[in-house]
């Protein structure tokens, strides 16, 4: 017999925080190279978070999202540091009418 793999059953949505079964779930990879599995754990997204991804480029986001001490700091301090960072490297955002 095969020795049972060492996968947890259920996994955390790293979106919405539910528990979904692994099987249901899919594979996050924030480095976007899912097919190197060599010392990597992965996150996991359930079916509806997944579909609501934005597909597009993040190129980067992670720096930006580090920068703004994203998590570590209280939301409103988290966004305005953000908003400060994004306006510093990329000008401001017009309103169109």
């Amino acid at each position: 017999m095969w020795p049972s793999r060492s996968r947890t059953e259920t996994v955390t949505c790293l979106s919405c925080g539910e528990q979904v079964a692994r099987s249901a779930a899919r594979e996050y990879d924030k480095h976007g190279d899912r097919w190197d599995r060599e010392d990597k754990t992965f996150e996991y997204l359930c079916t509806p978070c997944h579909e609501a991804l934005c597909r597009q480029p993040r190129d980067e986001l992670e720096e930006l999202l580090i920068e703004s001490e994203a998590g570590n700091i209280d939301q409103e301090a988290f966004l305005s540091g953000y908003l400060a960072l994004v306006e510093e490297r990329y000008g401001t955002l017009e309103e169109e009418s």
